[in-house]
């Protein structure tokens, strides 16, 4: 007995110890497959390639992708020119609205190009021999997209990449060993169609082929319903940098109004066959000069209030006479802020618009909406019939 006793005392620890030890190889195992699992459902659908053929299924199956273009407008007519903010935010606020609609990531170029007349800080390259490339000439005229959106921000509404990131190289590849259900190159799809017929549902949409405008081609033009992200969408998606900027000196001016003077190109004329000048927009010269807008805008901004103005007009002074019924602040009155920060007038213009936004009235140059405040009645878009300028006031101040 004492013999039994004693060899039972001894395995029966022995006993207790493998099996903590297997409980131990088994909890290690369990927790090394769902890291693994985790890893493979990841947000990032592309990190890894190493089953490539299980990543592309799930690819397909899962995110899906709206592409269309490298740059703004581009395929199309406007490669070889370059439009204004307004123009290029028109197209990449449809392209968004299209993704949002389609429930896809969408692509976005990396960078957006700039006109020479645009370029506050001569970042533009020429090159002094003539042999620079039209691609050349582009990229030192255009400036980083991410300089001047927060694509994290735009992300929470639109989920969005630029076309430089990994994920966008890792989608390429994705459709292109999906073969068939990889790729859908379209021109001339309606979003409706797009989303409802099953012949586009895959990994990619590619709208490269068109030779049109983004906002011509994605615009669903008889139905206003369709508009899906407002005008203010993009201008309060700008950069942080370009928000806190903007922020610093909306504290400073504290209570006050803004007006938008849209001059410059808009106001240009040119003489008929007998000499006579004309212009598209007949009356916006006189309604944006000083002494017409002191009378236009008397009934929304009381006298002796801060008055923050941005324009295009260049000529030194042209505003002064506002002096006279408010303080008048521009943009120019905070370049210890804005000077070390802004490299383009898209930016300075961002930041401006930003300002505009939070002022207690915010008076545009054209109406554009039902409650819109506006210093003149003509339409903003062009009738594309040019008129005999007007002068004269029509009704007495």
């Amino acid at each position: 007995m004492a013999i039994f006793h004693r060899n039972s005392s001894k395995s029966k620890p022995t006993k207790q110890v493998r099996s903590t030890i297997l409980i131990f190889v088994i909890a290690v195992t369990a927790i090394a497959i769902l890291f693994l699992f985790s890893s493979l459902i990841s947000t990032n659908p592309f990190a890894s390639f190493s089953n490539p053929n299980s990543l592309y299924e799930e690819a397909w199956n899962s995110k899906k992708y709206l592409y269309w273009g490298n740059r703004i407008d581009c395929p199309g007519k406007h490669c070889d020119s370059c439009e204004g903010l307004g123009h290029q935010e028109s197209s990449l606020r449809c392209a968004l609205e299209e993704a949002l609609f389609l429930q896809r990531t969408f692509v976005m170029p990396s960078r957006m190009c700039i006109n020479p007349i645009h370029n506050k800080k001569g970042i533009l390259h020429r090159s002094t021999n003539g042999t620079t490339s039209t691609e050349e000439s582009w990229a030192a005229s255009s400036c980083a997209m991410d300089s001047l959106y927060d694509i994290d921000l735009i992300s929470k509404t639109v989920p969005t990449i630029l076309d430089n990131s990994k994920e966008w190289y890792h989608v390429l590849s994705a459709s292109m060993k999906l073969e068939a259900r990889g790729a859908a190159h379209v021109q001339g799809v309606s979003r409706v169609e797009l989303k409802e017929n099953s012949h586009y549902h895959k990994l990619l949409i590619n709208r490269t082929a068109s030779p049109l405008s983004w906002f011509v081609e994605c615009k669903d033009r008889k139905n206003r319903s369709a508009i899906m992200l407002p005008y203010s969408f993009l201008p309060s998606m700008s950069a942080r940098k370009l928000r806190d900027a903007a922020e610093k000196i909306r504290a400073l001016l504290g209570d006050y109004d803004a007006i938008h003077v849209r001059r410059g190109d808009k106001i240009k004329t040119r003489k008929d066959r007998f000499g006579v000048a004309r212009t598209l927009h007949p009356h916006l010269d006189r309604d944006t000069r000083p002494e017409f807008i002191l009378c236009r805008i008397a009934k929304w901004v009381p006298a002796g209030r801060t008055l923050f103005i941005a324009s295009n007009e260049r000529s030194p002074g042209f505003f002064s006479p506002l002096s006279v019924r408010y303080r008048v602040v521009y943009s120019s009155n905070y370049s210890h802020i804005l000077d070390p920060l802004i490299e383009n007038n898209y930016q300075l213009f961002m930041i401006e618009r930003l300002i505009m936004m939070g002022a207690k009235t915010f008076i545009k140059t054209y109406k554009e909406g039902d409650t819109d405040l506006s210093l003149t009645d003509d339409p903003k878009k062009s009738t594309k019939v040019w008129q005999i300028p007007v002068y004269n006031a029509d009704k007495p101040c």
